[in-house]
């Protein structure tokens, strides 16, 4: 028998929660096939079956949340042997071993996984899956209605087959594939053994959005093809008063929506940060005119090197390292009565994305370029939007940058990310009017504040560190960086 433990994903990773368990009770799991996911420290996180066998015994449940190497299941490795020499013995008893799968949809693909690195399991698996095959392909020219119905429970568990196997689908792949509109049954799998992996699903959305006006230009044809058209007005007069009281009844009633795992986690770090920081306020204003004529000349063959767009971000991230070298002491953190000094720059970049906000770290930015710090930057800032993420690069930050702007937000007053000292906020940069040796001018402005621990710095130190900031950003020469 083998016990499952709760992974240790990451160096800092103490504990995880299990979101969803893919496996239940009596199930037969292959080796390295995924068994449960979790959620460690806003990172979802697929985890593998470390044995082959059945799950006989689940001992944390979802929503529970246990520390690293707690047992949270058992597996009894005896029925993977006899499985296998089952499918490669004798004839009645190859043919009971597909049976039990094909009851639950999710299981379907799992004899098929594990008949793959043996020779003799290979033609035994196929076998009940090209029964079925025939009817639902003969069907489907004459009459689609039937064909419908095996296909609804596929987005469930599994795609329709495409083959000579079919597909485990993960929580997390079918969660974005519900987000962009992805029929699964669609999309072609390049994971290990043909599985179906989030950069599958997201390709094929931006396929799909690339392919739209000559795909919407098909139906559109045949629209007016059926004679029912008089028949149209009748039912359209009779849902019409109907219609109207529903958005009434929307707008005034109440919707309960429990708090995602995600969620919980930003809401317990957020109120423990207002709990134990004495958390002050300034702010500088920059004056954005030359990096934005810089960033303009140099932004379209920037994003014909690099493949991305070039923003402001990169920029401010070099400003703010800079600075923090030079005023170690707001790159520091606060231990009991002992002040941790910092002489080196992990920053953190702060990510919406579909869960919530996360805090990607780009390690070492003290030893980057511009160049280096808008790879940097882009890398996990795509990666986090896409759940591709672990644990560790969430994890050491020293300072945090989180930047409103691009939602329209012109100021802000941030909650430091524990256990940091400060954290910046870089907002909007718009076209404001200023006065420039006694001329009033238009330039591109932008406010930048920080929020700081009062228990470890003071407003004197705060002020140099933005007054630092902000004199890197008016007079640094950035065009060396930028090849220009």
């Amino acid at each position: 028998m083998t016990t499952v433990t709760m992974p240790q994903l990451g160096e800092t990773v103490v504990e995880g929660t299990i979101t969803k368990w893919l496996k239940q009770e009596g199930d037969h799991v292959d080796q390295d096939e995924p068994l449960f996911e979790i959620s460690t420290d806003k990172v979802d996180t697929e985890v593998p079956s470390p044995a082959a066998g059945t799950l006989t015994k689940i001992l944390v449940q979802e929503g529970q949340t246990v520390s690293v190497k707690t047992p949270i299941a058992e597996i009894d490795g005896a029925g993977a042997p006899a499985g296998e020499s089952a499918g490669a013995g004798a004839a009645p008893d190859s043919a009971q071993q597909p049976a039990p799968p094909q009851a639950p949809a999710a299981t379907g693909s799992e004899p098929q996984r594990g008949a793959g690195p043996g020779s003799a399991p290979a033609p035994a698996a196929p076998t009940p899956e090209r029964a079925p095959a025939p009817p639902v392909a003969a069907p489907l020219p004459a009459a689609p209605a039937p064909s419908v119905a095996p296909a609804a429970p596929a987005p469930a568990g599994q795609i329709a087959d495409r083959g000579p196997r079919s597909q485990i689908i993960s929580p997390l792949v079918r969660r974005l594939a519900e987000e962009n509109g992805v029929d699964l049954s669609q999309v072609i799998g390049t994971g290990t053994g043909g599985r179906i992996t989030k950069n599958d699903v997201m390709a094929f959305a931006v396929s799909r959005e690339t392919a739209a006006p000559r795909l919407a230009a098909g139906p559109i044809a045949p629209a007016p093809a059926p004679a029912t058209t008089p028949a149209a007005p009748a039912p359209e007069t009779v849902p019409e008063p109907q219609v109207a009281p529903a958005p009434a009844a929307a707008r005034g009633g109440e919707e309960v929506v429990p708090m995602t795992v995600v969620r919980k986690a930003i809401a317990e770090h957020m109120t423990r940060s207002l709990q134990v920081s004495a958390r002050a306020w300034n702010m500088v204003e920059v004056d954005m005119e030359k990096i934005a004529r810089i960033r303009s000349a140099a932004k379209e063959a920037f994003t014909d090197r690099e493949g991305f767009n070039l923003t402001y971000m990169p920029f401010l991230a070099r400003a703010v390292v800079d600075a923090l070298l030079a005023n170690p002491l707001v790159n520091s953190e606060l231990r009991g009565e002992e002040i941790v000094v910092k002489h080196y720059v992990n920053l953190g970049i702060a990510v919406s994305y579909d869960q919530g906000l996360i805090v990607p770290v780009v390690k070492g930015a003290d030893g980057m370029n511009l160049i280096g710090m808008a790879r940097a930057v882009n890398d996990l800032a795509t990666r986090a939007r896409a759940h591709r993420l672990t644990p560790d690069e969430v994890h050491e930050g020293t300072f945090t940058i989180t930047n409103p702007g691009p939602f329209g937000s012109i100021l802000s007053v941030p909650i430091i990310n524990q256990p940091q000292t400060g954290i910046l906020a870089f907002d909007a940069v718009v076209k404001r009017p200023v006065v420039i040796d006694d001329a009033i001018a238009l330039r591109h402005m932008v406010y930048v504040s920080m929020s700081w621990d009062h228990r470890v710095i003071d407003g004197a130190l705060a002020s140099q560190f933005l007054a630092r900031i902000k004199e890197n950003m008016e007079t640094w020469d950035w065009t060396e960086d930028l090849g220009l």
